[in-house]
């Protein structure tokens, strides 16, 4: 006797059946992806840069740190070039770059204001003051007079530096909340394209009435 074979009945997909929502929202979301960035070439001067040492002063740190620097840079200078204002104030500018350079963002505004006052600080060894307190801060405030155009230069350039990193951190800020809105307004596009495709799923398609 012939044994009759059963067989699983295969879905078959009607011409007019809408697709499912899984479907529909897989799409949706191909269509509203955001295309990645494009990848910029770093020079080779940037990343030496990187790999400097990088520590991030807060604004009392930095004010220490020029301070310091500035006091030992104004004894070495006493020692062997007898005060010498040239080594004194270009290392000043040294130190100002590095100073703007190394304080964290949070205090940018700092970096203009600690390094004069380690220029002022610094030219107590050097300013060759006698006849007591007195005469000392006479001599500090005329080797600030004289000296001021390097107070000045260096003054400048941590103010610089500090101007150009706070625009970067602002630049990086707006960059990141342009993307997070970017980002909300693909899912809310994604969310209402598959809601759409699952009301027309659940609705089915239209039939004729007969009329009698």
């Amino acid at each position: 006797m012939d044994q009759h074979r059963t067989r699983q009945p295969q879905r078959r997909t009607r011409p007019g059946t809408p697709p499912s929502p899984r479907g529909a929202v897989a799409e949706a979301a191909s269509v509203h992806r955001v295309p990645p960035a494009p990848v910029r070439r770093v020079p080779p001067v940037v990343d030496t840069l990187r790999g400097l040492p990088n520590p991030r002063f807060t604004g009392i740190g930095a004010g220490l740190f020029a301070t310091a620097v500035m006091v030992f840079v104004a004894f070495v200078d006493e020692l062997l070039f007898d005060g010498a204002p040239f080594p004194y104030g270009f290392m000043f500018l040294l130190v100002s770059a590095v100073t703007a350079l190394w304080v964290r963002e949070a205090d940018l505004v700092t970096a203009p204001i600690c390094v004069p006052i380690a220029f002022a600080v610094g030219t107590i060894p050097i300013a060759g003051g006698t006849g007591g307190f007195g005469g000392n801060i006479m001599a500090v405030v005329t080797a600030l007079a004289v000296h001021a155009g390097w107070l000045y230069g260096g003054t400048l350039i941590a103010g610089l530096i500090a101007s150009v990193r706070k625009i970067r951190q602002m630049g990086r800020r707006q960059l990141a909340r342009d993307v997070a809105a970017a980002a909300a307004a693909n899912r809310a596009a994604g969310a209402g394209a598959g809601a759409g495709a699952g009301a027309r799923t659940a609705a089915g398609p239209r039939r004729a009435v007969p009329r009698g």
